[in-house]
């Protein structure tokens, strides 16, 4: 089991940037994959970005282009740069394995004003 936390939310205009960290304990963090998912007020949580053992993203066509995964296996950390924020982008982020999942993190929340 790998415990996580995420940081790095707050509030942000329109346009404008975020990075969100999440630390993760426990060894063999470099076997897993790992993502970034989110889940806006009335909605499901959805994936918005994964990075492979490797180094391979995936991202949401929602996000494709402004949002970019990274990873520090030796530092057991995963990052989600955000960039061109828009509204709906508003939701609390949390990172995990794509599945099977762990249990959750307390989440990060990003507020986007117009």
């Amino acid at each position: 089991q790998v415990q996580v936390a995420e940081s790095g939310g707050g509030l942000v205009q329109a346009g404008g940037s975020l990075r969100l960290s999440c630390a993760a304990s426990g060894r063999a963090f470099s076997s897993y994959n790992m993502g970034w998912f989110r889940q806006a007020p009335g909605k499901q949580r959805e994936l918005v970005a994964r990075v492979s053992t490797s180094g391979t993203t995936y991202y949401a066509d929602s996000v494709k282009g402004r949002f970019a995964i990274s990873r520090d296996n030796a530092r057991n950390m995963v990052w989600l740069q955000m960039e061109r924020l828009n509204p709906d982008d508003t939701a609390v982020y949390y990172c995990n394995r794509p599945v099977p999942q762990w249990d959750w993190g307390q989440g990060t929340q990003v507020t986007v004003s117009s």
